[in-house]
């Protein structure tokens, strides 16, 4: 079983804490303004948005590879929207858009955000135990593709 490690410190107040995996690489989190943070880093929340984006990222453009696909330009955007209420608000809905360009072949493409979402993204495989992802794309410009998951 693979296990990861984050450690997390407080730098500075109230709520701006340093995170480190095992390697020391680091990340930094804040709290929402309403309660106090002061914008100094990401909210937590966000992070998991970020880690969607991130390991989404890597399985399309791993499996691209493969294919043997030309990846001139990727941006991916992610956007959740959370329920209301008094207590935890967890992302209900996800919404995952992939703008490449490059010299793909649009089903290769399809096929790859196909396999990431459910099979590959251990991210999404994560999230979608309580919140609905759906996925969209836009190749070289052209319409976007998408509502899917």
């Amino acid at each position: 079983m693979a296990t990861s490690r984050i450690t997390l410190e407080r730098i500075g107040e109230p709520f701006y804490f340093e995170l480190k995996n095992a390697a020391g690489n680091t990340a930094y989190i804040d709290a929402a303004p309403a309660i106090g943070g002061t914008g100094k880093g990401v909210r937590p929340m966000e992070m998991l948005l970020m880690g969607l984006a991130g390991c989404s990222g890597i399985d399309v453009v791993n499996i691209l590879r493969k294919q043997r696909q030309r990846i001139d330009s990727m941006r991916v955007e992610v956007e959740g929207e959370r329920g209301e209420s008094d207590g935890a608000n967890p992302f209900e809905n996800i919404r995952v858009k992939f703008l490449l360009t490059g010299e793909i072949d649009e089903s290769h493409l399809k096929r790859a955000l196909e396999l990431t979402f459910d099979k590959y993204c251990s991210v999404a495989k994560t999230l979608e135990k309580s919140a609905q992802i759906s996925w969209e794309y836009r190749l070289n410009s052209s319409a976007e593709h998408g509502d899917h998951g």
